[in-house]
């Protein structure tokens, strides 16, 4: 079974848990004899391992025929034989034009920015205005896009970048079936089937439902929506997750599977040993953003340091929130209690483990949630939302409504206050995690590889 897998993140590349569980979930499913081709925007270097290799998008030579065909067809709608024709006729001009986003191969020294060209269309002809005269070919023209790979304001122009980049990759390899991540590689999945006529499995780790509510941004949701529709079959990460995609995408029930995320192998130095910092901290990991509930986690603090005044807490991660969130923690005039540490990955989350006593994440809808299984592997008692699919998994650690401030604090100031529970939830959430693994995960979803290729 050879899988052509397309995922935005891939460690070190990683900027939350979709990089995380992309790679606990290849590397289980490359022990299975199933051999992955991982495709990334950007990537150090391309590596081929044991049942695994990865692929920078980046490193794509795309014929400049594809990406006409590819514009034609959405800006103005053509039809295809229209646009074969079309495209046959074609010779290219450069134009001398900034080459940052690019590099090209057989047209110029300069790059080529298609979105600076002049179409005509005289006889189904297109013209390309240009005062250079060196013209080639479409046969003879490629570009390669070089990806940031980020999150940035280019975002939906990358995806649209990427996608035809998946589709070359699609064209030159041979594979059984397709898995995108996320609805950043689902034009990608989309291309690869139209071209290659093989099963499509888009795996939904977030909507955009979790990350926006009722504020989704309509491209994103179109996107998502599309993919959905385009999937032989879907993956939901908890049940939670499958509820939202039924509810709100209009997809039936049974084109969607559940299965949930695992947890990577712990670390050598798991039990690590508290210093004697003397005050107790209550930890917030995570993206700063409506998603993840951190001003319930603000609000519950306030309330917390009322009774146990001597309390740190610490924000660790980024957002578009983060700056409306330093102002409530202010105006609570709480700001001596809080810490801010910007986006933490490796060795610095380990050591904010090793200080921390209470691990909290209060979202307001999270398809999973990764976080709360490595605080527990590292010893600390969890408090999550119901609105999580982690819920779904773990019965050692205690779960709140994500409005619930009240409950939230109380749960805080328990385990804070009663040793015994504290200890009762540590040592049971780390014997129940032991069979919440990424191999789990992945005989599932190598089951569902085999039942969409006989």
């Amino acid at each position: 079974m050879k899988v052509l897998m397309f995922g935005w993140e891939f460690p070190p590349h990683i900027s939350g848990g979709l990089g995380t569980a992309c790679f606990g979930l290849t590397e289980s499913l490359a022990k299975k004899d199933t051999q992955i081709l991982f495709v990334i925007p950007k990537t150090d270097s391309e590596t081929i391992e044991e049942g695994l290799q990865i692929r920078s998008a980046s490193n794509v030579e795309i014929p400049i025929n594809s990406i006409l065909k590819h514009k034609l067809h959405h800006n103005p709608p053509y039809e295809e034989g229209e646009i074969s024709e079309i495209v046959s006729n074609l010779r290219v001009i450069g134009i001398d034009a900034n080459p940052a986003p690019y590099t090209t191969q057989h047209v110029l020294s300069d790059a080529v920015s298609l979105s600076s060209w002049n179409y005509q269309f005289p006889e189904k002809n297109i013209t390309l205005s240009s005062d250079l005269d060196t013209a080639q070919t479409t046969e003879e023209a490629t570009v390669r896009y070089q990806f940031s790979g980020g999150y940035g304001p280019n975002l939906l122009e990358e995806v649209e970048r990427y996608g035809l980049a998946g589709a070359e990759i699609a064209r030159q390899e041979k594979f059984d079936i397709i898995h995108a991540h996320d609805w950043l590689t689902y034009q990608a999945g989309i291309a690869a089937k139209k071209i290659s006529g093989k099963p499509l499995v888009v795996h939904v780790h977030a909507t955009e439902f979790d990350r926006a509510g009722i504020n989704a941004d309509a491209p994103i949701f179109k996107m998502e929506h599309e993919g959905m529709e385009a999937a032989d079959k879907i993956i939901a990460v908890s049940e939670w997750t499958k509820n939202i995609i039924i509810n709100n995408y209009s997809i039936p029930a049974d084109k969607i599977t559940v299965v949930h995320n695992g947890a990577l192998p712990a670390k050598q130095n798991e039990d690590i040993q508290r210093p004697p910092i003397g005050k107790p901290i209550i930890t917030f990991l995570g993206r700063i953003t409506f998603q993840k509930g951190p001003e319930y986690f603000v609000d519950a603090a306030e309330k917390v340091l009322s009774k146990f005044p001597d309390v740190h807490f610490v924000m660790a991660g980024s957002g578009d929130l983060l700056p409306k969130i330093i102002e409530r923690v202010a105006r609570l005039r709480i700001a001596s209690h809080f810490h801010f540490t910007g986006f933490l990955k490796g060795e610095k989350v380990d050591r904010l483990w090793s200080v921390t006593n209470i691990y909290v994440m209060p979202s307001v809808s999270e398809p999973f949630g990764i976080s709360p299984l490595e605080a527990v592997q590292a010893g600390v008692p969890v408090i999550v939302s119901h609105q999580s699919g982690v819920a779904e998994v773990m019965e050692h650690i205690v779960k709140i409504d994500f409005w619930n401030v009240e409950a939230l604090a109380d749960a805080m100031c328990n385990i804070l206050k009663y040793q015994s529970l504290s200890n009762t939830l540590r040592n049971k959430s780390k014997e129940e995690i032991s069979g919440i693994t990424w191999e789990l995960a992945a005989k599932k979803i190598n089951a569902l590889y085999h039942d969409l290729t006989r």
